[in-house]
């Protein structure tokens, strides 16, 4: 045996090991057309295409990978994945990352909703227990894309003087689609560890549009879409029964004696009000006539009218959305250089009248070859974008979720459409029935939460050859940001009677500069190696400047100068520097076998000093077995991949020093509440990778498979402590985290010939998420956040998950038996407990597409299966007998209605002295805790209301969190190319026509209004966790599309 070939078996050896026991996942798809080298190829020349029937194999497609290097797909030893831009725009969402949903094995994206739909990428799990680090990077360009969000609330305020949560976009939501060229998903740590401690959770990379691939000349393309959108679903709310109470009985001598009843106010019929409730557990809707509310006279009518439900007075408050999206860019090519300028307009109403948001952006993008040695390539972006409003999404009293929640099925929307008083606009809102339930106008119309932003994105690099072993690359970008927001809060606000206005100005912006040298040559004997040692300064500035007024002197004014005080001034400044060095080498053998290593070393200026330097490496390894040993000749690829890599990961600043801030008083300062830590250490993420990808019968049928562990350890994070010692928390470095993983895609092309071509895409991953150990100064149970008034917690725990939802739950006995307390209700445990975990089981999507001629259409289904999420608007509307939960017991035939006419039912209303009513009482099924050990049932008799208001109280999480899990039908697109032949004689080179719909379906048994939706509480996005939200839209478009 020569050497040359001992050298090649004793390579594929060694990645062979490096994957054995592994299981398989996903990878980047190769293309539809795969290549062949041809094995004749004569030493250290380059390998020439070969072609298999009618039909060229290609595998080299070329894919972006860290710093924006171009690389040969079956070079890499990671899993990567490409979306194209077309798929992106295929059907306008929102937010164009939620596009990526069921793109990428793997990938999930987290969404609180509303207008702007900011949202968080995460890829292959919970790397931190610090809830706000675990998005994935964005890249644009080859430079990295800060995301701040500016949220000036929480997501819980029941009534309290507090701020709610209000959604004003981040970073990169606005980020225009029609510019996006492609996107490719860096996942693992080898594929992302260049780009330093913000890549620790994987890189979505941006490769914007340039006049590179445009004809000589100038073109010009157009693109128009309009979207309309509505509320895609509402819990099922309960219209039977109206509002009231179980005490709403009428009293003997009356005319409704025995029986439930409902008054507007108390009346002359000496019936007591049954109107200043939120509670629908009173009287049926039964054509009855009752003294109700009387918006002429804006109080109790004079005549009795029918009892009836406003079975639309939910979604009626919701209007049909509509975006209009036109876009324009102009292209020139000349050989040697290449330009692309664009003008994009987007006017969004949203699915809630008066918010939305219109946005502008322009871009150029262009390219020069200055000399033969020298090229310039730069790229500007500028946005301007207006928000009208952007709801609150919070449960407060002065929000639409509020309204949402309280609203009972007996309220007519008309009532409160005049929003004031007579003769007293602007001072008393119109509020009939509860000082605590708002006016949803006044919300949509006064409440507003305006916005205006001006972005800039620019970068530009240089290229230069030396000679032909050595490149140099010069490149510097910078992102500016400058956002002014509000909040209007108008007089007779529950939370803020006289009115409040909020000025925010928020100015940030991040430079990066790189310089990299690269070495690339080929030698005779087939090896060919390419070298690259560089550098990286970071620098990012962000100053937010707040001044608020708690009470207007003039009404509907807002504006700092109309407070009835002077304006209380916070100010917030984070400054954060990154020094980098990096280098990386890429190994090629006879383009058969690869090996990459990388190294980066960072300086932050967020960690101790003692500890702000840190190194991490990398190293993967690929085989093309094919092109080393013979396999069948209907085998056209199969490459075998392995890595390993580390990667570090810093904080946020100031939490290394003893930093004061500014108090609320003039010239004063005040100790932080959180502890600093001198010594804590970096975060450390460790990950192995291996995995295969297999292409048969000229690419038609491929299985790209990937398995990985993770393992993250040093987590920083603010522990609880005690208050005695003058901090609520401290910094520390707290455990280990990992997470292991199947990622599978599988592609096939069923069809294809002239007229006729089917494709199908099938992703499926999987992901067990650990906390393999926490801090010996940390609590056995690691608080990661707490919601709700403390009412719901993730806690992390040995053993446990990042996504564990702990809370009371019911008490039970040995047998699993609900135990009754003394009062005939579910009594509940003395101390928290283990609930639910939030994390899915797996995900998993087909997409599939079919073309005939200059048809096509497309389809795509995607789905969770596991994970459960705590419910507050759950528990409030149960609680109030909103929804068809608590239907049970107040209709006959329902296993809680208690049948008055059987003289057993009878028998025990009498001897507990209690009236008998029909659909009013009920026995909690349950026992009774005999005190000996033993257990009887429960006999008690009890309200309905009550029983529901115990069992669906807010403390109990066990009964209100429910299975997230779903299967939706994300998006289905029908598209017309319109003839070549029929544009022969025009000016028109291209012209397309579309329809499309998006999320048009889900089949859940999630109870409220979308198991995606997650909670914003302040910046941070809480899977788990549901408060305050708001209906999600589906939507349905048209575009056009021509080319000149």
């Amino acid at each position: 045996m020569d050497k040359k070939h001992r050298i090649e078996q004793c390579f594929l050896a060694f990645a062979l090991c490096c994957v054995s026991g592994s299981m398989y996942g996903q990878t980047t798809a190769i293309g539809d057309k795969l290549t062949q080298k041809n094995d004749s190829e004569s030493k250290g020349k380059k390998a020439s295409k070969s072609k298999f029937n009618d039909e060229a194999i290609e595998l080299n497609n070329v894919v972006v990978t860290a710093l924006g290097i171009k690389r040969e797909e079956k070079s890499l030893g990671y899993a990567t994945q490409t979306v194209s831009g077309d798929d992106i725009t295929a059907t306008m969402p929102t937010n164009w990352s939620q596009a990526l949903q069921g793109q990428v094995a793997g990938l999930n994206v987290i969404s609180a909703g509303g207008p702007l739909s900011s949202t968080q990428i995460n890829l292959r799990g919970n790397v931190s227990m610090n809830m706000d680090g675990n998005g994935a990077l964005i890249v644009v360009d080859g430079v990295p894309l800060s995301s701040p969000m500016n949220n000036p609330g929480g997501s819980y305020g029941a009534g309290g003087n507090s701020e709610g949560s209000v959604d004003f976009g981040n970073g990169f939501s606005d980020l225009n689609p029609d510019d996006i060229e492609s996107i490719q998903v860096l996942k693992g740590a080898s594929a992302s560890a260049l780009y330093g401690a913000r890549a620790a959770n994987g890189v979505i990379m941006v490769t914007t549009k340039s006049g590179k691939k445009a004809k000589k000349g100038l073109g010009v393309s157009y693109s128009f879409n309009n979207t309309w959108e509505s509320a895609a679903h509402f819990p099922d709310y309960q219209y039977e029964f109206g509002q009231g109470v179980a005490k709403n009985i009428g009293p003997k001598g009356s005319a409704w004696e025995g029986q439930q009843y409902y008054s507007y106010g108390k009346g002359d019929d000496g019936l007591a009000s049954t109107s200043g409730t939120s509670s629908a557990f009173g009287a049926k809707f039964d054509g009855q006539l009752f003294y109700q509310y009387d918006p002429e006279k804006e109080g109790r009518s004079d005549e009795a009218t029918p009892w009836r439900a406003y079975k639309n007075n939910h979604s009626d408050l919701f209007q049909t959305g509509h975006t209009m999206t036109n876009s324009i860019a102009l292209t020139g090519n000349n050989g040697l250089g290449n330009m692309r300028l664009s003008l994009t307009h987007s006017k969004s109403e949203w699915i809630l009248p008066n918010s939305g948001y219109e946005r502008l952006t322009a871009t150029f993008a262009g390219s020069q070859q200055i000399s033969k040695k020298l090229k310039i390539n730069a790229r500007v972006s500028y946005t301007y974008r207006d928000v009208v409003n952007s709801p609150q999404l919070t449960y407060n009293s002065n929000s639409l979720s509020y309204f949402l929640i309280f609203m009972n099925p007996n309220f007519n929307l008309d009532w409160f459409k005049p929003m004031w008083k007579n003769g007293k606009e602007n001072i008393q809102q119109i509020r009939p029935f509860s000082s605590y339930l708002p006016n949803p106008y006044v919300l949509l119309y006064e409440a507003t939460n305006p916005a205006k932003k001006h972005s800039f994105n620019g970068n530009i690099s240089a290229n230069y050859t030396i000679n032909r072993f050595f490149d140099l690359q010069l490149r510097s970008g910078i992102q500016t940001t400058a956002q002014q927001q509000e909040q209007h809060r108008p007089w007779d606000d529950k939370v803020y009677p006289t009115g409040f206005f909020k000025k925010q100005n928020i100015f940030d912006y991040e430079v990066n500069s790189d310089v990299l040298l690269s070495y690339h040559n080929s030698f005779d004997n087939g090896l060919n190696v390419n070298g690259s040692i560089g550098g990286n300064i970071m620098q990012s500035y962000y100053d937010l400047l707040s001044a608020s007024v708690t009470g207007l002197n003039t009404p509907g004014v807002y504006s700092l100068a109309n407070g009835v005080s002077n304006p209380l001034v916070n100010t917030t400044i984070r400054k954060k520097r990154v020094n980098s060095l990096y280098f990386m080498a890429n190994l090629a053998y006879k383009e058969k076998l690869f090996m990459d290593i990388t190294g980066r070393n960072d300086w932050s200026s967020t960690l101790p000093r003692k500890n702000r330097s840190f190194f991490y490496p990398s190293v993967s390894l690929s085989a093309v077995v094919n092109s080393l040993v013979k396999l069948p000749t209907w085998v056209n690829l199969l490459k075998v991949r392995a890595s390993w890599a580390q990667v570090g990961n810093d904080t946020n600043p100031y939490k290394t020093s003893p930093y004061y801030t500014t108090s609320d008083f003039a010239g004063s300062l005040v100790k932080p509440s959180t502890l600093y830590n001198a010594d804590f250490k970096p975060e450390m993420s460790t990950n192995w990778e291996g995995g295969f990808d297999f292409r048969v019968l000229n690419g038609r049928l491929g299985l790209d498979m990937t398995y990985y562990y993770n393992r993250t350890k040093n987590q920083i994070l603010n522990a609880p402590f005690d208050p005695t010692t003058g901090y609520t928390k401290g910094t520390i470095n707290s455990g280990c985290v990992s997470n292991r993983g199947l990622e599978i895609v599988l592609r096939g092309t069923p069809v294809k010939n002239r007229d006729w071509q089917w494709d199908m895409t099938a992703t499926w991953s999987t992901n067990k998420n650990k906390i393999e150990s926490l801090s010996d100064f940390a609590d056995e149970r690691q608080i990661l956040g707490s919601y709700v008034s403390g009412n719901v917690s993730i806690i992390g725990t040995k053993g446990g998950t990042t996504g564990d939802i702990w809370g009371y739950k019911l008490k039970r006995n040995a047998q699993g038996e609900v135990i009754i307390d003394g009062t005939g209700l579910p009594a509940r445990t003395s101390e928290i407990e283990y609930v639910a975990c939030a994390l899915p089981d797996w995900e998993g999507a087909f997409n599939t597409s079919v073309r005939y001629k200059n048809w096509s259409f497309a389809m795509q289904w995607d789905g969770k299966v596991g994970g459960k999420t705590y419910s507050q608007s759950h528990h409030k509307m149960c609680e109030q007998g909103h929804i068809k939960e608590t239907l049970n017991g107040r209709k006959p035939g329902t296993s809680l209605y208690l049948d008055i006419n059987d003289p057993d039912v009878l028998a025990l209303f009498h001897a507990q002295k209690i009236t008998p009513v029909e659909g009013v009482y009920c026995i909690a099924p349950g026992v009774v805790d005999n005190g000996d050990g033993t257990y009887s049932p429960n006999q008690k008799i009890v309200t309905l209301e009550s029983y529901y208001k115990e069992y669906y109280r807010i403390g109990n999480v066990e009964t209100n969190t429910f299975s997230t899990s779903y299967l939706k039908l994300r998006e289905v697109r029908l598209d017309y190319q319109l003839p070549k032949k029929w544009l022969k004689n025009t000016f028109i080179a291209n012209a397309s026509i579309g329809v499309y719909g998006r999320n048009l379906l889900c089949i859940t048994n999630y109870p409220m209004f979308d198991p995606e939706t997650t909670s914003l509480d302040g910046n941070t996005f809480v899977p788990g966790v549901e408060v305050g939200t708001l209906p999600t839209s589906r939507s349905w478009g048209i575009n056009f599309k021509v080319d000149f």
